[in-house]
């Protein structure tokens, strides 16, 4: 059945149903991957949200075939505090796309320190003190740099110096 968006996004725009379908379908795609490095994070996921719950980790990487699209929306939209991926999906227009882009770039990009916090009161307040901006993942929640138009107002960067006898 195709999930159809209540209003057509603009050209060169994507809606938030559609950015969580992407990421749901790299998700399942990365699920179903015989790398352990990319299968494992995702069945853990699959697991720790209990969109899967009849299998142990090992058990659900050997029948890693039968992890279906529909159990990592289940995941997706118990991550964002839904019961279930309907209810998700109904709350998603009303969502702004530039927060699950967020969300989206923190689960990938492995190269970037990230720092995390066990809920989203303990982030927001390194935030507010250190800079940057809390995303809640989950029950936990990440610190992500300041946006560009932030550090523009905070001035130049920071040049770094030589220690004295180096």
């Amino acid at each position: 059945m195709p999930i159809s968006s209540p209003q057509p996004p603009c050209a060169g725009q994507i809606s938030s149903v559609q950015l969580v379908l992407r990421e749901a379908r790299r998700l399942h795609r990365a699920a179903a991957s015989g790398a352990l490095s990319e299968a494992l994070p995702i069945l853990r996921r699959l697991l720790t949200t209990r969109a899967v719950t009849d299998r142990s980790l090992p058990g659900l990487f050997h029948a890693r075939g039968t992890v279906q699209r529909k159990h990592v929306l289940r995941a997706l939209a118990r991550e964002a505090g839904y019961a279930s991926w309907e209810d998700y999906r109904h709350a998603l227009p009303h969502i702004d796309v530039s927060h699950l882009q967020q969300l989206a770039s923190v689960q990938r990009g492995t190269s970037v320190l990230k720092l995390w916090f066990s809920d989203t009161s303990a982030a927001r307040r390194f935030a507010a003190e250190q800079g940057g901006q809390a995303v809640r993942v989950g029950v936990q929640a990440v610190v992500l740099p300041a946006a560009p138009s932030d550090a523009a107002e905070a001035g130049p960067p920071l040049r770094p110096r030589a220690l004295p006898g180096a």
